[in-house]
């Protein structure tokens, strides 16, 4: 395993991702994690300083433990972590007088360790504003840029590196190559961690936990929650009861399509109707964070009492909860300096005070990890290959107060969306399409009348792992065609827009 001490880097998840990418795990910690921690909590093997905003001159900038750097583990900084890595063992860091961001080229001085087998000159990506100018005792130079001395160094003997540049991302060409060499060449990592050995060490986990007891499972149809059925189905058989919720917000013919779909798994499989509660529990409101929590607490309380009806004892509730929704909702275990981006239904959107203990199986696994390991379960290539749908479904693709009569336009309205979208080819190669009905009216002309109706926004965004995306670029003979079909088609919509912002700044679910 390793850690990266997120220093608030956007791009800590990358590093982690990056990481899994060659079939070693990694995960994100907070800077401020103890040694002692790193090695008897987490038994890491590397520890790479991630980048981040701040700059070591600052007052109370963020440090790490000094212990991290004695070279008793490996570790890697980058950019800010290669600062404060300079600083904190006695080289001399300076403000920079001009930042530095961009692609540069970087020229190796030294192409073993980090650099082992890669060619004398390698094309990088700099993001930066103070700049190391002595490396500290014991390190010596690995690459330098034009306008950047010193952009990598390494002190041998105690297994401490450091680079100016951000290696994990796609501007780095060879920067992958880069992570090898430290993770394997230099921590010793086996690249064992497979689609295989989590199920295996997840069903180890399942079995601490529970021991006898029995589970619900919040079953949406989708991947992850359809993984986490497969998962536990293995692990505790017939002790596992799956509760699949229609709460009103899904989309077109969604609900029928999911029961027709699981009637063939061999699980304890059951429907409950809450439509009506769930619109009640919602009502009036329209601020998404406070839809998401209403949700949340109405999912549970639905479980809560659905247990008692079977009056079997449950004691244990389980989601398909994602790394990136807790990432996200900045909850617990995610680095200190993350900042809530939006509260996930099931994870910040869940009450204080339940009668269930959570098991969420999947929640350090990014999406297109789940699709691996749900392909090694055997769940359906159809379940797989489908888009990503909030819990909270269409209540958060609705801006503003949610109404049956909200929900009915926007279903329409996302049902033309994804049936063009696949009759283009394009649903595999899309991350999501979707809809968004706004709370806006505009003027319109249909028939020779004036017309004053609503607005559908079109999202659609290629990615990865959710944890950035960027706005699709869609033929427009596609966009007229759906444009065209919901406005002729769709009650109530007289124009259609198309979002091209990218995550970031913005994000994929417009709630």
């Amino acid at each position: 395993m390793i850690v990266i001490l997120d220093f608030g880097s956007q791009y800590s998840e990358l590093i982690a991702r990056k990481i899994r990418e060659l079939n070693v795990y990694s995960e994100v910690i907070p800077h401020d994690t103890s040694m002692a921690d790193i090695v008897d909590k987490y038994k890491a093997k590397g520890i790479i300083l991630s980048g981040g905003p701040a700059s070591v001159f600052e007052e109370n900038a963020p440090v790490c433990d000094p212990e991290i750097l004695s070279g008793k583990i490996p570790v890697l900084g980058i950019c800010y972590g290669f600062q404060l890595m300079a600083k904190t063992l006695g080289g001399k860091v300076v403000r920079g007088e001009v930042h530095e961001y961009g692609a540069a080229n970087l020229f190796i001085d030294d192409n073993f360790d980090l650099f082992e087998g890669l060619w004398l000159e390698m094309a990088i990506w700099m993001s930066h504003g103070d700049s190391v100018t002595h490396m500290p005792p014991g390190f010596h130079l690995l690459g330098h840029t034009e306008n950047c001395a010193i952009a990598a160094m390494g002190n041998r003997d105690k297994r401490l590196f450091g680079v100016q540049f951000h290696p994990e991302v796609y501007h780095t060409k060879h920067g992958k190559d880069l992570i090898k060499n430290f993770i394997v060449q230099v921590c010793k990592c086996s690249q064992s961690w497979t689609p295989a050995s989590f199920i295996d060490q997840a069903i180890k986990e399942i079995h601490e936990q529970v021991k006898d007891d029995k589970v619900l499972l919040a079953l949406s149809g989708g991947v992850d929650s359809t993984a986490v059925a497969a998962l536990l189905k293995k692990a505790i058989g017939d002790r596992l009861t799956c509760v699949f919720i229609d709460q009103g917000f899904m989309r077109k013919n969604e609900t029928a399509r999911i029961r027709q779909l699981f009637e063939g798994f061999e699980i304890n499989l059951i429907y409950i109707d809450a439509q009506e509660r769930f619109y009640k529990k919602i009502e009036g409101i329209s601020d998404p964070e406070d839809k998401r929590r209403a949700i949340g607490e109405e999912f549970v309380r639905t479980f809560e009492e659905k247990a008692s009806e079977l009056k079997s004892d449950f004691p244990w509730l389980a989601q398909g909860t994602l790394y990136p929704d807790v990432i996200e909702s900045a909850s617990v275990g995610v680095a200190s300096t993350s900042k809530k981006i939006k509260t996930h239904h099931n994870v910040g959107g869940l009450p204080e005070k339940m009668k269930f203990k959570v098991l969420e199986p999947l929640k350090k696994l990014f999406k297109d990890e789940v699709r691996k390991v749900g392909t090694k379960l055997g769940v359906p290539e159809e379940i797989i290959q489908r888009q990503p749908f909030p819990g909270p479904g269409l209540a958060i693709r609705i801006l503003g107060v949610v109404t049956p009569e909200r929900v009915r336009v926007l279903q329409d309205a996302d049902a033309i969306v994804i049936e063009e979208v696949k009759k283009a080819g394009l649903y595999r190669e899309l991350w999501q399409s979707f809809a968004v009905l706004l709370p806006i009216k505009t003027v319109g002309v249909q028939g020779d009348r004036r017309t004053y109706m609503n607005t559908v926004a079109i999202r659609a965004v290629t990615s990865e792992d959710a944890m950035t995306a960027n706005w699709a670029r869609l033929p427009y003979e596609l966009l007229e065609k759906i444009s065209s079909r919901i406005m002729n088609e769709v009650q109530d919509i007289n124009r259609v827009v198309y979002d091209i912002s990218s995550k970031p700044p913005a994000t994929i679910e417009w709630e």
